[in-house]
């Protein structure tokens, strides 16, 4: 007798294999028609560029899984960089001190979501919406609306290497490391599934679908902050407007992953498959000098492209 979870699996892997090979198609491309996309030099810029998406895209999985959505990340990323750069001004604390004020401010704007979502019953997309608006105007609020500079130098030395690996690839390493074994060998993790794929049913078994949904939006939180701390880093400012549209990128790099919309499907390997593809995919239009604004359609296009591929497999 075939397992019902035999289709499943086999539609996952060809998923994978065929994000694999686009990928490989797009780097040999891009490698063919360019003179700069193999050096060692874009290759770590790339590097840098999705390590920082892959951190919210690692967050907002938990999220997605759910059944869940968190359009705050951009908004949440900018705040938790001010926060961290307002306290590791040069003297003044030492290097936990911003870094984990960031990542606990980020952490605060995901158990805000968490509350709204599971104690008001207010819809997710309505409760990060606002969420987007409000993390925004703090963070422009706490920077009066100018970058915050002067950060000390242990802190910007995060966006640096560690001998030949880039700092916020080995974060984005380790966040993408631990997620994956948190949800393959963690009962906590097979709850997020059975919350994401039938409500009813997760509480029926006795699941508490409010703290699970708690659990994936404060986590969100925490790696958005992660991030910001990162960004902060790396442009050595804290700056209020940073993170524009970052929680499109995330969201798309997750859906392109095979992580559905509607909850229950997906995991880390696809979501980090996806965040390559949307690394190399925004590369490759810098390198190939393509306008900002043709980008923005491009990147419409893949995100209405990811959610449509998303809907057609949660009917087959």
């Amino acid at each position: 007798m075939t397992s019902p979870l035999r289709p499943r699996f086999d539609r996952d892997l060809v998923h994978r294999f065929g994000i694999v090979a686009v990928l490989l198609l797009i780097s040999v491309v891009l490698a063919a028609t360019t003179d700069s996309f193999a050096t060692a030099s874009n290759l770590t810029n790339v590097a840098r560029q999705v390590s920082i998406n892959g951190i919210l895209a690692v967050g907002v999985t938990f999220v997605l899984l759910t059944g869940g959505v968190d359009l705050s990340l951009g908004s949440v990323v900018a705040l938790s960089g001010v926060v961290c750069a307002l306290n590791a001004q040069p003297g003044e604390h030492s290097l936990w001190v911003p870094i984990g004020l960031g990542v606990l401010t980020g952490g605060a704007c995901g158990l805000v979501n968490g509350l709204l979502v599971t104690r008001g019953g207010i819809a997710p997309f309505i409760v990060t919406l606002g969420m987007m608006t409000i993390a925004r105007g703090l963070a422009l609020i706490l920077s009066g609306g100018k970058p915050v500079a002067n950060m000390s130098p242990a802190l910007t030395d995060l966006a640096g290497d560690l001998g030949p690996v880039p700092i916020p690839l080995l974060c984005f390493a380790l966040v993408t490391a631990a997620a994956g074994l948190f949800l393959a060998r963690y009962r906590l993790g097979r709850h997020l599934y059975a919350v994401g794929g039938n409500e009813q049913a997760a509480r029926a078994a006795g699941i508490s679908v409010p703290r699970i949904k708690l659990f994936a939006y404060g986590l969100c939180g925490l790696l958005t902050g992660l991030a910001g701390v990162v960004l902060a880093a790396r442009i050595t400012t804290g700056q209020p407007n940073a993170g524009q549209a970052y929680e499109l990128d995330a969201i798309a790099a997750v859906v392109i992953g095979g992580t559905s919309l509607s909850g229950g499907v997906g995991g880390v390997v696809g979501t980090l498959l996806g965040v390559l593809l949307i690394g190399i995919i925004n590369n490759g239009l810098d390198l190939l000098s393509v306008s900002s604004y043709y980008q923005a359609v491009i990147k419409g296009v893949i995100i209405v492209g990811a959610v449509w591929l998303d809907r057609r497999q949660a009917r087959s």
